[in-house]
């Protein structure tokens, strides 16, 4: 149910006249919309922003981490649909896994979107604007197993911390403040992604969703490594070297 503005006493046989913002096109009765001055809502930059940046760069930084916020809001959604959707033997430790995760990005998007209006901004998390602003499609893998997920999920992680770095690069000279809240950042974002990648690394160091480029086909290289059967070995005789019968292994060799 949409929520109202205005008084809760209302007189319940005056006519209702909802609220008009500029811009807004006559209504049935034909009366004009408000005048620009008396509009209540605005997505401009305010006439103020933080000491030593000027209005333009203010704008500028503030874009930048719109941009991340949007990124952030997107991943924090990720990752709480892959918690309800892992399946399989993992189920348990990756379900449990994911949920610090999200509560640490979610606390990422509250700092970002304040320190978007600290800049005199407006920050914007409502779902059309994340639509309209984001670069990528969807989240491909619905329910899957714990650990196809996972390959899946490291391919997010590593877009994320890459748009994440190139930003904190662009805010050297103009914001080391914002910067700062990204590398803090960053550096989270990352011990996450370590977490998801070492379900998927082997002893050697190898990944196996290695040169995987989608998130299907990372989840599609992973369930193919797991269902690979290992090599069975070759039973040792009994007086073969370092087997249980050797005399070696039970003392029961001679003088």
């Amino acid at each position: 149910m949409k929520k109202t503005t205005g008084s809760t006493a209302t007189n319940k046989n005056s006519p209702k006249t909802p609220l008009r913002v500029a811009g807004d096109s006559a209504d049935a009765s034909g009366s004009k919309p408000l005048a620009a001055s008396s509009s209540v809502t605005s997505r401009r930059q305010a006439r103020y922003t933080v000491p030593s940046l000027t209005l333009e760069q203010g704008a500028e930084v503030a874009e930048h981490l719109q941009h991340r916020l949007i990124s952030l809001l997107d991943l924090g959604l990720t990752l709480k649909h892959i918690h309800w959707n892992v399946v399989g033997p993992n189920f348990i430790g990756v379900h449990e896994m994911l949920d610090p995760q999200y509560a640490g990005v979610q606390a990422m998007v509250d700092d970002l979107a304040e320190r978007i209006a600290t800049l005199g901004s407006v920050p914007s998390g409502l779902p059309g604007r994340i639509v309209e602003q984001r670069t990528w499609t969807d989240y491909d893998l619905d329910r899957a197993d714990s650990i196809a997920h996972l390959g899946a999920l490291d391919l997010v992680y590593r877009g994320v911390i890459g748009d994440h770095r190139d930003v904190v690069d662009a805010l050297a000279e103009l914001d080391p403040i914002s910067q700062d809240l990204l590398i803090g950042q960053t550096a989270a974002l990352e011990k996450y992604h370590w977490f998801v990648r070492s379900h998927l690394a082997d002893w050697a160091g190898g990944m196996s969703n290695a040169g995987a480029t989608s998130e299907v086909g990372a989840a599609q290289a992973v369930a193919a490594k797991s269902h690979t059967p290992t090599r069975s070995r070759t039973p040792r005789s009994p007086g073969s070297p370092g087997s249980a019968g050797s005399a070696r292994r039970t003392g029961g060799g001679g003088a």
